[in-house]
């Protein structure tokens, strides 16, 4: 039974009440430089505010073992995240209501050269009605909107009448392995939702993605004489040309998809990163470029793998260089599939009518090109997954920067889809 509008109204304030210190809290975990493998910090700080909240809280390691042998495991490498997860869990003092994750994820993206940005990129400066920094949007003030939206119930008496686990996670930027280990460590609830940025609306379906370096080698010799030797980064610009052509197939395949047969060019093939040579006056021995490509919700990982895997493949017996002299691809991140929310549960009911009561608008929901960790508890917990949340801007480029009236009414219609969904009893 929906919750009434008294109680949405009093959610309504005591989020307004309380977000002053939730500014803050999202402030603090900004200024936390939080990327890759450097998460221990802002994991301690969310463990300590979960426990200081009356949570039981869980801090595991990644079990590399078993996320390699799970289907939804990507691929690690030595620059895996070594950062525990953090998993706060509210118990009620009687179970009546319907059990939900609420999950985000505190890992960034590099920054890039801090000379680019217009204030500096851990200083989460306010300015004209916008937080900004990295990580503020992606996803920091949505992990505190979770969080303060708990806190919105307490401070009026009222708490979840049913399991909720607060889940800070890690890898959701390079492999989604840190939302697979909390499935492995065997946390389950009837619902989860998930506050990545979403201009306040519900994501519908998202791509699975895949990480791969393409390693190319060539022959070394003086550049005086550079006809007798190989050149590896003109022999790797070809095989991304190859790759180019595939992407252009795959788009192509899409315009039958009920889903993603609109949108102009969803698979993208991103060259991220290139290194190669040894010294300007040789021609280089080797190449190595890091590279992302989607694929559709019903494409597995491992068949997108082997379409890559075929193009590089036939593409070196055309070339007569490389015929000789194959590339080597490896899988070193994401291999992940994406998922496809079906509309119609209770969950997105529910969500529905706490946006409108809060917004005033019909809940609108989106498609993402990207990966989302959603993807876990839809393919592997079979439950119905939320991804909804605030307006935010250059995520991933300079100046990040999220809007913080959105934040706001965002954390209420979590705080208000909360009480529906799980049920309120007395602190």
């Amino acid at each position: 039974m929906a919750i009434d509008q008294s109680l949405r109204d009093r959610l309504t304030n005591s989020v307004a009440a309380g977000f002053p210190g939730q500014v803050s809290f999202t402030q603090d975990l900004v200024r936390m430089p939080s990327t890759r493998g450097n998460e221990h910090t802002v994991q301690d700080y969310m463990a300590r505010a979960l426990r200081s909240r009356g949570m039981d809280v869980d801090v595991f390691a990644m079990d590399d073992e078993a996320i390699a042998r799970h289907p939804g495991g990507s691929r690690i490498s030595s620059t895996h995240s070594r950062a525990p997860i953090v998993v706060g869990i509210h118990r009620p003092r009687k179970e009546t209501g319907r059990s939900l994750i609420l999950q985000g994820h505190v890992d960034v993206v590099p920054e890039g050269p801090a000379d680019m940005w217009a204030t500096p990129p851990y200083d989460p400066v306010i300015r004209d009605g916008w937080m900004h920094g990295r990580g503020a949007g992606d996803m920091k003030a949505g992990v505190a909107s979770a969080v303060f939206a708990l806190d919105a119930l307490r401070r009026i008496g009222l708490q979840p009448a049913a399991t909720v686990y607060m889940q800070s996670v890690v890898e959701e930027e390079s492999t989604g392995n840190g939302a697979l280990m909390t499935h492995l460590r065997g946390y389950r609830a009837d619902a989860a939702l998930i506050a990545e940025p979403g201009n306040e609306g519900l994501t519908r379906a998202n791509l699975g993605v895949l990480w791969f370096q393409l390693e190319v080698r060539g022959i070394p010799v003086h550049v005086a004489n550079m006809g007798t030797g190989a050149n590896a980064i003109d022999a790797a610009y070809r095989v991304v040309g190859a790759l180019r052509k595939l992407e252009e197939e795959l788009n192509a395949e899409t315009a039958s998809h009920p889903l993603f047969g609109s949108h102009l060019h969803p698979i993208n093939l991103n060259i991220g990163k290139i290194e190669g040579g040894d010294w300007a006056s040789s021609v280089p021995a080797w190449c190595r470029i890091d590279c992302r490509i989607a694929c559709l919700p019903e494409t597995s990982a491992a068949e997108a793998a082997r379409r890559i895997e075929a193009c590089v493949t036939d593409f070196a017996r055309s070339d007569s260089f490389l015929a000789n002299n194959p590339p080597r691809v490896e899988w070193n991140g994401f291999f992940a599939e994406g998922y496809h929310l079906e509309p119609g549960s209770e969950a997105e009911r529910t969500l529905t009518e706490a946006h409108r009561s809060v917004i005033g608008q019909p809940l609108e929901t989106r498609l993402v090109t990207a990966y989302l960790d959603a993807r876990v508890y839809a393919l592997y917990d079979r439950i119905p997954v939320l991804n909804y949340g605030c307006t935010a801007e250059n995520y991933h480029g300079f100046d990040e920067r999220v809007n913080l009236a959105s934040v706001q009414r965002t954390t209420a219609v979590i705080a208000q889809f909360i009480a529906d969904w799980c049920g309120v009893e007395p602190v």
